[in-house]
């Protein structure tokens, strides 16, 4: 089993695949120097992004978060202004403190090779690393992939099969589910409810009180981006521009909290969605949930709905939301895919859209299958949602789409209460598996290269 803490990750936008992972990837390279003993010889790296890391990798930062993943920065300790600042220090000495240890020549225009023409089979975010010694010669070469939400894995690591068609690290779960029959197998027989059933799994992970630990401070962090979203104006960077509008939208409905206008609900959850992808698209500190595109959905419904009548934070009730959603999250990550780049923006907002559907679900009391029911309309409504960032940038039509996907989620978790009898015709396993085949299906052109859809017909401006 993968653990709910791998599914929600704290990082720096703008986005999971693209700035989280590299970053990742560069910390993992410097480790495989440093066990070979080759650290020391290193005289520069030369970098290859391949595929959608080399197609949009300016606009979703892939080349700054490969200068800092090599610098030794780690994405959930990341300040943004230090990060700044030390870009602009590479940039200008063409110096690299390599790994944090050791500083090299580095050039980030030359020694940073965008080959979007490279698409790799294993999968669309290849990123190639090769350390070079003072006569030129490769000390070390590797190739891993940032497979979306943040997960990155080795060459061998995607050439060798599952186990069952299930992703593993090797922890033993007492209630290990590959599906979302299993879990409702499990469910039914312990007479648990799903949140408590993945939270019995996290125990063989870590004691019980440091989970908990780790899902308050993923809810503090969403909460903390949300604030600061809320509090931020002007432009957004990238040349769109894209004005941020949460601000003025909280302005307007904190002068009028009371309001009776039935469609108010909507805006609540417009503005806290746009506040954090606004500030994602800024690239500050966010929450993967599951991917930074798609980061704005489950905060913005626990923002809403997990607030006590004085406006206090629930913990109990955004422990439930988290570890339910994160279930489906865990699913969706090991029947299909959570990357942009395999399965296009159903496999991002979508994800999310499902996941914040069953957390709310399960929020407002319903049983295991109710919750299974309302992750599944969440993703059945959003099957076939291309990824076509403009500019590729995560702002257009990105920042939008999570308001859309919060309320949407918001809707399913109703749908699914209101259904009596037996279960719909679509299970939720179903639905996965839809979207799997869905993205395998499409063309490149919609999975976050931007070379179709709004990308190629919406004038930049």
């Amino acid at each position: 089993m993968l653990s709910v803490l791998d599914i929600f990750r704290i990082g720096i936008g703008p986005s999971s695949s693209h700035t989280v992972g590299p970053m990742r990837i560069g910390a993992l390279f410097a480790r495989a120097l440093a066990k070979s003993g080759k650290l020391d010889e290193v005289a520069t790296v030369k970098v290859e992004l391949q595929g959608s890391l080399a197609l949009t990798g300016v606009g979703h930062g892939t080349v700054d978060a490969s200068i800092l993943g090599l610098a030794g920065f780690r994405p959930d300790r990341t300040c943004p202004d230090e990060a700044q600042t030390a870009l602009k220090t590479v940039r200008e000495d063409k110096r690299l403190c390599f790994a944090g240890k050791r500083e090299i020549a580095f050039d980030p225009d030359k020694d940073i090779d965008l080959a979007g023409h490279i698409i790799p089979d294993l999968h669309p975010n290849g990123m190639k690393l090769a350390a070079l010694g003072a006569d030129g010669l490769v000390l070390l070469e590797r190739t891993y992939y940032s497979t979306g939400g943040g997960f990155v894995a080795s060459e061998a690591q995607l050439k060798r099969k599952p186990k069952n068609d299930r992703i593993s690290t090797g922890t033993l779960a007492p209630f290990d589910f590959g599906s979302a029959k299993e879990l409702l197998a499990s469910c039914e027989a312990t007479g648990m409810s799903v949140a408590e059933l993945v939270l019995a799994n996290e125990d063989a992970f870590r004691p019980q009180d440091k989970t908990l630990a780790g899902i308050d401070r993923i809810a503090q962090a969403m909460d903390q981006c949300i604030d600061r979203g809320l509090s931020q104006r002007g432009i957004l960077p990238g040349g769109l521009k894209v004005e941020r509008r949460a601000p003025d939208l909280w302005d307007k409905l904190s002068a009028n909290p009371q309001s009776n206008e039935r469609e108010q609900l909507f805006d609540w959850l417009n503005c806290y969605a746009m506040a954090v992808n606004e500030e994602n698209a800024a690239g500050g500190r966010v929450v993967t949930a599951p991917t930074n595109g798609a980061a704005g959905i489950i905060p913005a419904v626990i923002r809403f709905y997990c607030q006590t009548a004085d406006e206090m934070p629930c913990t109990e009730s955004r422990r439930t939301f988290l570890l339910t959603a994160g279930a489906i999250g865990l699913l969706y990550k090991q029947r299909a895919s959570i990357s942009g780049a395999e399965m296009g923006c159903q496999g991002e907002v979508g994800v999310a859209c499902s996941m914040a559907a069953g957390g709310l679900a399960a929020l407002w009391g319903a049983t295991p299958p109710q919750v299974a029911s309302a992750a599944e309309i969440g993703m059945e409504h959003n099957l076939g949602l291309t990824c076509d960032p403009v500019g590729g940038l995560v702002q257009v039509p990105c920042i939008e789409r999570n308001a859309i996907g919060a309320v949407k989620a918001v809707n399913a978790a109703r749908l699914a209460l209101h259904r009596t009898g037996a279960e719909g015709c679509v299970s939720l396993d179903q639905v996965i598996e839809t979207m799997r085949q869905t993205g395998l299906d499409m063309s490149s052109k919609y999975k976050e290269t931007s070379q179709g859809g709004l990308a190629v017909n919406v004038i930049e401006c």
